[in-house]
This record gives structure tokens, C-alpha cells and sequence, in this order.
């Protein structure tokens, strides 16, 4: 039940992909820590050979692991000396292979499986290099698939996917493993006979993530509520530790990462690279786009370009659940009782961190939205839109005075190519939403401030992304055109 295989289609045909071509084939598989890299290889090949890299160990060390693995893959009843070298490693295992190739009666591909590679290759532990001559001197004209996986994504595709060197060019196939849709994951729950209605889902979903891992310790019989409560606050909750380790494993120098992780989280509208720099105290240079880059392409945050704006006024905003739930109510909470989300999900600060992440969820979700809308092979751009409180001068019949205007701000909008802009408005709420004429003037009034900025010609629509739907009344009648549910964003 538990070995289930859940979502992974399109990743899953490149790995058959790959074992049915007629050519050698080097696939990289990326993603963040705990998403199901190696679950996803496994279940899907019949291995040759595999080895994981261990953490915080030395050359020697890996290279005694190396021999344990080779030992149990040969099935050797003898020991086998540990190899000096990395080079001196790989020419075993392509004598090993040579060998099982030779023994195969059928044909079909060898499949050769490196996991956590940035940890077996550290620097000057000289693997890069044996893994250089083993697949250009011996792989590349075998009947086999070489599978390189890590969890460290930056690692990854500097010095595999656009590496230079010997590897230049070599991977064939790569996969940037996603956490969990909402779809996956209530599959995912299912699998595990665990049968929990959609709003209980989204929850965990907004708290957790979709990763699989963290998943797994939801219990049968809880409330999400009592879910949350013992995976990130019971003092042997797996989460409550998590964050200090999670960042570490993956990112060498990672107090910069961590530092630009924090003040994300304080900022709902995201922040550009300067402020960023600035406030997270980042030494202004090259290294610190190489930080925004290193947690972009691991999938802790996401960069958006404002409306109208260029790419140098890029956002940044905090879009990993798991960091953000933590920062905002983990990490200040010393309580370790098991009912401390019960009290905490009540408080005005859980219904603000709430607002926020039921959007970071919806803006993960943008092709469940063009489906629901019907606009699904319509190209569209995602983008936000933030106007400042402005202060003008009036200087009419020399009667100065200051008038102030509200900022604006929009945080998805889906710029169509037919003529149509959705502007989306997302709220969180755990019944059907009747709109205040207050409400309705505060949507006019980004309505109008968005036509007026942008002096758009195209058609606006104000859609309603809620949770149970909206009750119509006077206040949304000839305002919200289009209305979005948590079931739409549940669709595969």
C-alpha cells in the first residue's frame, strides 16, 4: 500500500523513455530535500548498481561505502579491497557491469544509480573526475542509463547540467522532481488509506507542503488541526527540528540562505534583490545573486515580475510552505503540547499566515486555474501588480494641500493573449463568502487603479478564487465575473 507510486507520469515516461532508447543515456533527476527523488528511480528501474553518497564523510569513507555497495550488488562472498582513488573505483565498477553484462541472457539496459551525488562528489574528493572517464571511455558506447540524483538543485545543474569539462553536455534526459500537487497529494493520502475531506487537505497542504515525506506522518483519525499540532510542535514532532537542518543539507555557506528565507517570510508582497540584500545584511556582489538563484532553483522561493515592469524589478517572495509555517509560529513556540496548533490556528496572526498561504497555493496551481477557466491552451503570463500609496500636491486656486492615495496591490493577474486580463482575488475562508460593500469598493478601486496604471485596452475580470464559493448578493453582482473553488484547484 505504502510502496504506491502516486502522480509522476510525465517523469516517469522520461525514465522509460530512457531505458528503451538505443543509445547510452546519462539522466539527471533534480529536487528539493524529502520530495521522492530516489522513490521515484526505484520504483521505476531495476537497478545494476546504486550507491548514496553519505553526509559529512571523507573520501576514504565513500570510498569504503563504494565497496560495501559493489560487494552486495556482485554478491560477493569475499571482501573486497577499498580502492585508493575514485578513478580506481570506477574502473571496478565498469568491470563489474562487463560482467553482468556478459551474464545477461536478454537484452536491456544496465541501470547504474548515483543518489546525493553532491555528497559523494566534495571538493577535491576527485569523483567528478572518475565519473568524467567512466562514462566517456566506458558508458557511452554500453547498453545502459546512468542515473545522477541530488537534492542540492544549484550543485546540480552547475557542475552536472551545464558543466564544462568531460561532462559538457553528457546528460541526456533531466527531471526537476515538484513537490506534490493538491490533486498527488490527496491521492497520495488516499494510497495510504487515509480519507480526509478536501478542506482538511488544504490545510495540511498550506502548513506542510506537498512533500511526501512530511506526508507520511499524517495519522489516521486527526484532525489537520491535531496533524499540525504534533508533526511541527510535539517535542518528537518531525518537524519541529526540521528548518535547522533542511537548509544546512543542502547549501554550503547556508546562514546566507537562511537570512534571505527570513525576511521573505516577514514580507507578504515579496521584496526585490536590493531590499533583500539590505535587509537580510548580504554582501552586495555576485554572491548574493548566486544565493537567490541556489534557493530559486531548489523551489524555496519564486520571482515575479511585477505588471508593466522589468526584469531588474523582479520580486522575490517565499513560496516553500514548510519555511514560512515555521518561521511565523514554530520557531516562536516553546510549547511542546500537543494541542498548541489548536490554540494558535485561532489567533489573528494564523488568519493572516493563512490569507498568505492559500495564495502561495493557488499561485502553484496556475494550470488547474486556465483549466477551470476554460483557457487552458490560451498562452497567458502570470504576473502581480504594485502600486505604492502615492502623495499629491493640488495647487488649485492656490489652495495647496496634500491628498494621499492607497497602494495597490494585486498578487496575480493572468495576462491573456486574446484580449482578456484575469485579475484574481484569493481568499481563504472556511465558508461561502458574502461580499461587504466595503469589499466591493476595495476591488473597484484596485480594478480602476490597475486600468489607470497600466492604461490597458484589454478586458478585466475580477475572478474569486475561495474555498467553498461565493454567496451572491447586490455588493458582487456586475463585479465578480468568474468564481473559483478549492475543487478546481484539486483538478488533475
Amino acid at each position: 500500500m505504502n510502496n504506491i507510486l502516486i502522480g509522476r507520469k510525465k517523469e516517469q515516461e522520461i525514465l522509460l523513455d530512457a531505458l528503451t532508447s538505443k543509445e547510452a543515456e546519462m539522466v539527471a533527476v533534480l529536487g528539493r530535500r524529502r520530495v521522492g527523488k530516489t522513490f521515484l528511480v526505484k520504483q521505476t528501474y531495476s537497478i545494476s548498481f546504486e550507491i548514496t553518497g553519505l553526509p559529512d564523510a571523507d573520501t576514504a569513507k565513500q570510498l569504503e561505502n563504494f565497496t560495501m555497495q559493489l560487494a552486495r550488488f556482485s554478491n560477493s562472498k569475499l571482501p573486497i579491497k577499498a580502492p585508493d582513488t575514485w578513478l580506481e573505483a570506477f574502473g571496478m565498477l565498469a568491470r563489474f557491469l562487463d560482467e553482468q553484462i556478459r551474464k545477461k541472457k536478454v537484452g536491456g539496459k544496465n541501470v547504474v544509480f548515483f543518489d546525493e551525488l553532491p555528497w559523494l562528489a566534495r571538493h577535491k574528493s576527485g569523483f567528478m573526475a572518475g565519473l568524467e572517464w567512466f562514462w566517456n571511455s566506458w558508458a557511452a558506447g554500453r547498453n545502459i542509463v546512468v542515473v545522477i540524483c541530488g537534492s542540492a538543485a544549484s550543485w546540480m545543474i552547475r557542475n552536472v547540467v551545464n558543466a564544462h569539462g568531460g561532462l559538457h553536455n553528457r546528460i541526456t534526459r533531466r527531471i526537476f522532481l515538484q513537490p506534490f500537487t493538491l490533486h498527488e497529494t490527496e491521492l497520495f493520502l488516499q494510497s495510504r488509506g487515509l480519507k480526509y475531506n478536501r478542506f482538511q487537505i488544504v490545510q495540511l497542504y498550506m502548513a506542510l507542503g506537498g512533500i511526501p515525506h512530511y506526508l507520511k506522518e499524517i495519522r489516521a483519525g486527526q484532525s489537520a488541526v491535531q496533524n499540525i499540532s504534533r508533526i511541527c510542535f510535539a517535542q518528537e514532532g518531525l518537524l519541529r527540528d526540521e528548518f535547522s537542518r533542511l537548509y544546512h543539507a543542502l547549501f554550503a555557506h547556508a546562514d546566507n540562505h537562511i537570512a534571505v528565507v527570513r525576511v521573505l517570510a516577514a514580507s507578504r508582497q515579496g521584496l526585490s534583490r536590493p531590499n533583500i540584500i539590505n535587509k537580510a545584511k548580504l554582501p552586495e556582489g555576485g554572491n548574493s545573486s548566486k544565493v537567490l538563484e541556489e534557493l530559486e532553483q531548489s523551489g524555496f522561493i519564486t520571482s515575479y515580475t511585477p505588471f508593466g515592469k522589468q526584469k531588474k524589478e523582479t520580486l522575490y517572495r517565499l513560496t516553500d510552505e514548510y519555511s514560512l509555517f515555521y518561521l511565523r509560529f514554530i520557531e516562536r513556540n516553546t510549547s511542546t503540547d500537543s494541542s498548541t496548533w489548536n490554540h494558535l490556528s485561532q489567533t489573528p496572526s494564523a488568519k493572516v499566515w493563512s490569507g498568505y498561504a492559500y495564495e502561495n497555493t493557488c499561485l502553484k496551481h496556475l494550470q488547474q486555474l486556465k483549466k477551470a477557466l476554460g483557457i487552458a491552451g490560451v498562452y497567458a503570463e502570470a504576473a502581480t501588480f504594485l502600486q505604492k500609496a502615492l502623495q499629491t500636491r493640488d495647487d488649485a486656486a492656490n489652495d495647496i494641500h496634500q491628498r494621499t492615495s492607497k497602494g495597490v496591490q494585486i498578487d496575480l493577474l493572468l495576462d491573456r493573449k486574446d484580449g482578456i486580463i484575469n485579475i484574481f482575488e484569493m481568499k481563504f475562508y472556511n465558508a461561502e463568502i458574502a461580499l461587504t460593500q466595503a469589499d466591493a469598493r476595495t476591488l473597484q478601486t484596485r480594478l480602476q487603479a490597475f486600468a489607470e496604471a497600466t492604461k490597458t485596452n484589454k478586458q478585466l475580470v475580477l475572478t474569486l478564487v475561495t474555498v467553498f464559493g461565493l454567496q451572491h448578493n447586490k455588493h458582487s453582482l456586475g463585479l465578480v465575473e468568474q468564481v473559483l473553488t478549492l475543487d478546481d484547484l484539486f483538478a488533475e
